[in-house]
């Protein structure tokens, strides 16, 4: 790696530029030159501002500069393919990118590539190419369908991948690792680059990045790893009530606007975070009820239109906003330097992406980056604090990697065979230079390739389902060349639910609700979308039709996934219930709440799985305090409520939260060890699942994935409703006719790891084997009334009800904390 901190070895003008802005360049942007030069694939890991982006287009801008062209003329056709997780990110970093290119005169031409890009343009870009192409992992794989693309990416010589944290792990890196291995297959000699700030293994996104199987002795390689300098130490504070106590419940963090508000008015810019789509919209609806000021303040997630988004991200830029509310749409690698604070509203989730989202305040790497945490609820508080000290030590987490999905292979297959005719064995060797997938052998390609061909045994008499033929030659190819056009419609991997567009009557776009939404809507309904109060005038066929209203507190809440709290945050809040002398850093009613916790009951140590028995309202509750994340306990609860059935305890349901479980029934339990025995895994847990909508929702996905359900055809577009009942339909057949069926085996692979956090399930009933502590108790204790304020408001949508629960929460509080007569006395005679 080089230590150089000159400009001596990059051409003149590249090097002018640097010196005329005041600025040199890092160690680690011209490590990363280094490597290009000599043919190596590399990640960059550096702090938030550390310039990681210039960093990874450093040898393309070197490429280009008149000084190293030496008169000869710019190279022609695509150079370098840029990847993004996020179409934001893509039009921020064109932006950026413009001025360096501008201002030192480089002959670069730069687009982007994604689903806003209109059809006109797309095809101009398949016939004369930019220089430098800026897309998604899904736009990219549809490129990669077309028959010009081995003309496209033949001369292809460099490949940067930003934030590969945000998806290398799921699905879509999936879908990415199998583009860039089609990418190997065209241009070899392309170099791959990989960007990130927040990594906590490092060497594991390594082996990802690099092609497998290059140097023909069949080791994993890596890609190099280039360490960047680091910055400055972001500056993290908690949110307190200035004269109210901590919540015991919600999520919101309503009780901070006021704050917030002021903290606003006392920055140039701040952005705001909050985890769902609903929130943002719900914090932007409170600040602007608080906005006495009329000061400027957006929103931003992705349902709002190409135009809204584009309309706040220039606002943005140009420093016209005091403040945008946001969602994840924006945390990653957005480069406006002049957010001033960020603000993460709820719990964070885990450390990294903490990270993220603070350094979009400053992105600059010699300036401290602010965050103001706004906890909604005393675990949340907990959680802050946890993620605090994890960001401070330096501390990251994230997901591990996990085999490729044969859904989306079957959808890469079909990408290929659009493409044009492919031999088996040859498509094989290439999938199998991707690290997701070097484990596929010839049997399990078979499968695949038998599904996509006519969607295997039990469906291929069907001639629907028949999209690829094999000739006597075994080439394969498109059954017909009209499923080119039905793939393209179809292909991509975030399935979220079936949407209906918001529109004004003269056409104007607003963005999109769930039809679930649109379906309780009436003409003279209001809700709250896009930051306005809106009236419905019509719903029609896929559109809901507005005009302003004056006033509306319903706002539309979405599906989807709950941020998971990773294990990494999960232990350091439980290791922090039992450190008593890091207690007097809390807030003197979060000290009490868990000095009353220790007094009434036990703290769950480190280890140990705590739970606890007791009456209220005529039920008896079970609190099972397993940190485990909400995923994991929601499938322990559905599992236990099984198992107290059986046992005829006549359980009356359960509500959960990422810390605790509370089950209650008519019958009190006095040994939960039973419930928890690990065997609940084996057949009670299949069972389950195989009755519940976890797996009918699982394969929905694999089948839209996959193509095997198509949501578009030409003119028209099935609504949710026709694809759950057309994915529901196949289900059973598959069930009943073809149990070992490959997308059954892709939809049990999604229930298990993402929909039910089975892993964690298991280490969790592990635990309960060797360290169970069952308490006991006469009333509800304070550690409890966190998730036993959700009782009865588990289905409403986050933030609506916050106010409400804060009331509910006073009984229980008063029942937890009240120290019954000839408690004391006892508790002394046990001392």
């Amino acid at each position: 790696m080089s230590a150089q901190t000159s400009c001596t070895d990059v051409p003149a003008e590249i090097g002018a530029w640097f010196e005329g802005r005041g600025w040199r360049i890092r160690r680690h942007q011209f490590a990363m030159l280094d490597k290009a030069r000599a043919g190596c694939d590399a990640l960059l890991v550096a702090d938030t501002g550390a310039g990681k982006t210039l960093a990874g287009f450093l040898p393309t801008l070197c490429d280009f500069a008149p000084s190293a062209l030496t008169g000869a003329p710019p190279p022609e056709g695509l150079h370098t393919l840029y990847v993004s997780p996020l179409k934001a990110l893509a039009h921020d970093v064109k932006r950026n990118l413009l001025m360096p290119v501008e201002e030192m005169g480089l002959p670069i031409r730069v687009e982007t590539r994604s689903g806003d890009t209109s059809s006109d343009a797309k095809k101009r870009q398949r016939e004369k190419p930019p220089h430098v192409l800026l897309t998604t992992p899904e736009s990219l794989s549809l490129l990669l369908s077309y028959p010009e693309s081995f003309a496209l990416f033949k001369g292809l010589k460099r490949i940067v991948i930003d934030e590969v944290h945000a998806f290398a792990t799921g699905k879509r890196g999936d879908l990415l690792s199998l583009s860039l291995a089609r990418l190997h297959a065209i241009a070899p000699g392309a170099r791959r680059a990989a960007l990130s700030a927040t990594l906590a293994d490092p060497r594991s996104f390594q082996e990802w990045l690099a092609p497998q199987g290059a140097d023909g002795t069949g080791e994993i390689l890596a890609a190099d790893l280039v360490l960047g300098e680091k910055g400055a130490e972001p500056d993290v504070e908690i949110l307190l009530p200035i004269e109210e106590r901590v919540p015991w419940g919600g999520h919101a963090g309503r009780w901070a606007v006021g704050q917030l508000y002021e903290a606003i008015k006392a920055n140039r810019t701040t952005l705001v975070f909050t985890n769902t789509r609903f929130l943002a919209e719900f914090i932007f609806q409170c600040l602007w009820e608080a906005n006495e000021d009329k000061l400027p303040i957006g929103v931003h997630h992705g349902s709002l239109s190409k135009e809204a988004r584009r309309k706040v991200e220039d606002a943005m830029a140009a420093g016209e906003l005091r403040a945008l509310v946001c969602t994840a749409s924006l945390d990653l690698g957005v480069d406006w330097g002049d957010i001033d604070l960020v603000v993460q509203m709820g719990a964070p989730k885990g450390s990294s992406r903490l990270l993220q989202r603070i350094g979009r305040a400053g992105h600059r790497l010699d300036a401290r980056s602010r965050a103001v945490l706004v906890p909604g609820n005393r675990f949340e508080f907990l959680e802050a604090m946890a993620a605090k000290d994890a960001v401070d030590e330096g501390q990251r987490d994230g997901e591990e990697f996990r085999p490729g999905g044969l859904d989306v292979l079957a959808q890469h297959v079909m990408a290929c065979a659009c493409a044009g005719p492919f031999h088996e064995d040859d498509l094989l060797a290439e999938i199998r230079t991707s690290l997701a997938y070097a484990w596929l052998g010839k049997e399990e390609f078979a499968r695949v390739l038998s599904f996509v061909e006519s969607g295997g045994y039990a469906l291929r008499a069907y001639d629907k389902f028949k999209r690829i033929v094999r000739d006597r030659k075994g080439v394969w190819r498109l059954a017909h060349p009209n499923q080119a056009q039905r793939h393209r419609m179809n292909a991509g991997i975030i399935v979220d639910s079936e949407m209906l567009a918001v529109r004004f009557r003269n056409g104007r776009s607003l963005g999109k609700v769930e039809e679930r939404f649109a379906a309780q809507l009436s003409p003279g309904d209001t809700f709250f979308f896009a930051g306005m109060s809106l009236e419905v005038e019509s719903v029609k066929d896929m559109d809901v039709i507005v005009r302003a209203a004056k006033k509306s507190a319903t706002i539309p809440s979405y599906g989807g996934l709950r941020l998971p709290l990773t294990t990494h945050l999960a232990e350091r809040v439980q290791a922090m219930l039992t450190d008593r002398a890091g207690w007097a850093r809390f807030p003197d009613d979060v000290r009490e709440w868990l000095e009353m916790q220790d007094y009434r009951s036990r703290l769950p140590a480190p280890g140990e799985l705590l739970v606890e028995s007791f009456p209220h309202g005529g039920k008896h509750y079970s609190a099972y305090y397993t940190f485990e994340g909400w995923n994991a306990n929601q499938s322990l609860g559905m599992l236990i409520t099984r198992r107290m059935e059986d046992r005829g305890l006549l359980p009356g349901g359960f509500v959960a939260n990422d810390y605790c479980l509370a089950v209650w029934g008519l019958k009190p339990v006095r040994d939960p060890a039973p419930l928890l025995s690990p065997d609940i895994l084996t057949h009670e847990f299949v069972d389950w699942v195989t009755e519940s909508h976890l797996l009918r929702r699982a394969f929905r996905e694999v089948a839209v994935i996959s193509g095997l359900v198509e949501r578009q055809h030409p003119g028209r577009k099935k609504t949710g409703k026709q694809v759950t009942f057309s994915t529901d339909l196949i289900y059973d057949v598959l069930r009943k006719y073809e149990p070992d069926h490959v997308l059954l085996e892709a939809a049990w692979a999604d229930a298990r790891a993402r929909m039910t956090d089975v892993g964690r399930l298991a280490d969790l009933l592990e635990r309960s084997e060797r360290q169970l502590v069952h308490v006991e108790l006469d009333r509800v204790s304070p550690l409890a009334v966190p998730v036993m304020t959700m009782i009865g408001r588990e289905a409403v949508p986050q933030g609506a009800v916050d106010d409400e629960l804060l009331i509910e929460a006073e009984g229980l509080v008063a029942e937890a904390m009240r120290i019954a007569p000839g408690e004391g006395a006892e508790r002394e005679e046990e001392n």
